[in-house]
Order: C-alpha cells, then sequence, then structure tokens
C-alpha cells in the first residue's frame, strides 16, 4: 500500500512539475510514466530484500533438518535404543525446529505494508509450520481467509493439507470439491499425492470402486508405483491392503495414519563374540 501511495505522490508531484514549468502537453503521460518507474524501483528493491530474508529463513531450515538426520542416524545405529523414545525425541526436535521457523515468519510482517499480496504469501509459509505442530486450529482458520490474505495453494502438499483437514471435520464433500478445483493443474505425477488422498478418503467413506475408478484415471495420466499399487488392491477385491505408505514423509505429515516406528540397524558379533568397531 506505501508503495503505491509514494508512486502517487511522485505521479502527481510530476506532472505538477510540468505544468508549472509551462510544459503543454504530456503532464499525464510524464505522470504515469513517473508512477510505473517509481513501482518498478520499489518492486525491485522489496524483492531483493525479501529473497535475502526468504534465503535466512531456507539455511535455517537446511541446518536443523541436517541437525536433526545426524540424529535420526546415530539412532538407527546405536544398538538397545527404545524406538518409542526415540520417536518422541526425533518428534520433540522437528516441533522444536518448526517452532523456530514459525517465529522467522514474522520478520515478512514489515514488508505487507509494501507488497499487497505479501499477506498471502506469509499465511502460506505460517500455514505449513502450523501444520506440522499440529496447531490446527490455527490451521483452519488460515485456510477460511479471504483471497487476499489466504494462502496461495500452488503446491500439492498444500492442497493436500486443506482436503486433510476437511476429511477432519467430516467433510469428504468438500475434500472432493478441492481436489477436483486444483488436481488439474498439477501435471503427469505432481499430482500423485492427490490422487492418493482423494482415493484414501473414499475408501474409508465405503466408496471403494470410486477410489478404483479414481486411480484408473490416475494410472492413465501418470506412472506412481503407489497409484498403481492400490489400483491393483482394489481391483482384486482388497480394500484392506490399500496403503499410501509408498508417499512416505509426505502422507505421514498430513496426519491421517501414524508413520511406522523407527527401525534399528542390527550389530552382528564377530567369531569370539565381540561387536566388531
Amino acid at each position: 500500500m506505501i508503495a503505491l501511495i509514494i508512486s502517487l505522490i511522485i505521479a502527481i508531484s510530476i506532472s505538477g512539475t510540468c505544468i508549472a514549468t509551462g510544459v503543454k502537453s504530456g503532464t499525464i503521460a510524464y505522470g504515469i510514466l513517473g508512477f510505473i518507474i517509481s513501482q518498478i524501483l520499489i518492486s525491485l528493491l522489496m524483492r531483493k530484500k525479501y529473497k535475502a530474508l526468504n534465503a535466512e529463513m531456507q539455511e535455517l531450515m537446511e541446518k536443523g533438518q541436517k541437525r536433526l538426520n545426524h540424529k535420526i542416524n546415530q539412532f538407527q545405529q546405536k544398538p538397545g535404543g527404545n524406538p518409542k523414545l526415540i520417536q518422541q525425541q526425533v518428534t520433540r526436535d522437528q516441533h522444536e525446529l518448526f517452532k523456530t521457523a514459525l517465529e522467522f515468519t514474522k520478520r515478512f510482517e514489515a514488508y505487507k505494508k509494501w507488497n499487497l499480496l505479501m499477506s498471502k504469501q506469509i499465511a502460506t509459509m505460517r500455514l505449513q509450520f502450523l501444520y506440522q505442530l499440529k496447531e490446527f486450529d490455527q490451521v483452519d482458520e488460515i485456510f477460511a481467509k479471504n483471497f487476499l490474505t489466504g494462502p496461495v495453494l500452488s503446491d500439492p502438499m498444500l492442497v493436500a493439507m486443506k482436503m486433510a483437514r476437511q476429511y477432519k471435520a467430516k467433510d469428504s464433500k468438500g475434500a472432493e470439491k478441492t481436489f477436483k478445483r486444483y488436481s488439474r493443474w498439477f501435471r503427469q505425477d505432481s499430482g500423485a499425492l492427490l490422487f492418493g488422498v482423494m482415493s484414501w478418503i473414499q475408501v474409508k467413506g465405503g466408496q471403494v470402486e470410486e477410489a478404483r475408478q479414481l486411480l484408473a484415471k490416475a494410472k492413465d495420466k501418470m506412472y506412481n508405483e503407489t497409484i498403481t499399487r492400490n489400483w491393483e488392491m482394489l481391483s482384486n477385491n482388497r480394500p484392506k491392503s490399500f496403503s499410501n505408505a509408498g508417499f512416505g514423509d509426505q502422507w505421514y505429515s498430513l496426519y491421517l495414519e501414524n508413520p511406522p516406528a523407527p527401525k534399528q540397524q542390527r550389530v552382528r558379533a564377530n567369531q569370539k563374540g565381540r561387536r566388531p568397531f
């Protein structure tokens, strides 16, 4: 908003100066040109600052994820550990990372007065972290926001989150509407997760044949092992064998199902009964 006001002031000032100095033609054109140039310059400056701040947040997330992956590898290689306790520790560390990132998003608030769409970008960032923290009341509030302040659902994972929340709210029809609206925008297998979520919702609701037909359409559009396997299970009347585990972390981070407990690597003893170093 401030950028628009500044540009308008510049445009009016240029036109006023032209009139005051006796310029008889082109005063409006010069004003419009001044408005456009000032908008471009302000936009470039704000974009540069935004990219720098965004890069800082990405670096924070990457470093945190590396530390977490290192700890997971240590847990997996250490014999005698309790898988349940390991999972709890990993979850706590993940939540701390998400909380740190969520707090970081407040630094983007200063750019809202310069860019009308910044509210949407901030909402999109906060949505992802709040979802992983299971702050679903706040997640639902963000999804309920209007066009100017609501999230940008430009990624299949974000759409899947909305579908999952609609399912949890017992609004399967709403989830289907969201699926039909957004799934057509994702090409090839980029939208496979959405077909997986929608077919899972249908199976849970007893619509096994509808799920099979949906997966058949997905199979014609893309190649995805999980999609193909689930279609085969449903085609062979084995809905209990339906599983989206093949989507990995993408699926389990929707919190529709619990992930399997982390596995430990077994350490074999040598011939003398000692562990190898």
